[in-house]
């Protein structure tokens, strides 16, 4: 197996990344956005069932983190996942749950 090498800022990069993904609502709006491609504030929140300024909230975060991009459309701002690698991570998750 090759050996992968990182450097401290991009541990940390990587750290602050799994920081902000480690809440079960961003954990769900990344499922949400693997599955849907690019969905809008409105969507998140009726699907996450929780307030809309809770839901941007979080966005904030991932996308502050770097997860997430946003583009505008009128007045609507939808959300998508930066990197397509992301998903990875979320199907790992799925899977090493306990049962």
């Amino acid at each position: 197996m090759e050996e992968i090498k990182l450097n401290p800022e991009q541990l940390e990069r990587a750290a602050n990344m799994l920081k902000a993904i480690a809440h079960p609502k961003r954990i769900a709006i990344i499922g949400f956005l693997e599955k849907g491609g690019s969905l809008s504030v409105t969507e998140l929140h009726e699907k996450l069932g929780i307030e809309q300024s809770t839901t941007s909230h979080h966005l904030g975060i991932l996308k502050d983190k770097g997860i997430l991009v946003s583009r505008r459309e009128g007045k609507k701002t939808f959300y998508s996942l930066k990197h397509e690698n992301l998903k990875n991570i979320i199907n790992c998750v799925s899977m090493c749950k306990s049962d």
